[in-house]
């Protein structure tokens, strides 16, 4: 999710698409919020871990 985020962000800035950039910066912040729980033992989405 991180990357496909950051692959977003730098599309999105390439192109000039705000939607896109605005997409990346979700998924990146989301994705770091999953990691973060996943790297310090809370069960996310029924797992010990997220990745």
């Amino acid at each position: 999710m991180i990357v496909l985020g950051i692959i977003l962000l730098v599309i999105g800035l390439i192109a000039g698409i705000n939607i896109l950039w605005t997409i990346g910066v979700i998924l990146v912040v989301i994705g770091a919020v999953l990691w973060i729980l996943g790297a310090v033992g809370h069960a996310v989405g029924g797992r010990r871990h997220y990745w």
